[in-house]
């Protein structure tokens, strides 16, 4: 059986506007404290970015941490951005009404200045 770290990893990188975090592998009941642990850990910023692009599965547990994180940002005044979803995913996004709620972009917002632009759109 696989280890959690096996199966999941995030990387982060943090810039004066804006943190980006890389996810890449499953996001389940196993792995998703590592998720949340990396949602947490993430500075303050006016912008969250999320990549989803790497992530191949996306649990309910999952779905729950990202509520917790868009709550969480956005009270400290910042806004929580899912950015290139897998389409499977993306399907979960769109089933759970999730889209509606989180802003979901694509990477052609790649500056600072354009994904705060992008994120206030």
């Amino acid at each position: 059986m696989d280890s959690s770290g096996d199966r999941f990893h995030v990387a982060m990188s943090v810039s004066d506007h804006v943190v980006d975090l890389r996810a890449v592998g499953e996001i389940d009941i196993a792995t998703v404290a590592s998720f949340r642990a990396a949602l947490w850990s993430a500075p303050a910023r006016p912008v969250l970015r999320l990549d989803l692009s790497g992530v191949r599965l996306l649990s309910a547990a999952g779905v729950r941490a990202l509520v917790a994180a868009h709550l969480r940002v956005r009270a400290r005044g910042g806004e929580l951005v899912l950015v290139d979803p897998d389409p499977v995913v993306a399907r979960v996004l769109r089933a759970t009404g999730l889209h509606r709620v989180l802003p979901v972009r694509e990477s052609s917002c790649g500056s600072a200045r354009e994904l705060v632009a992008c994120a206030a759109a």
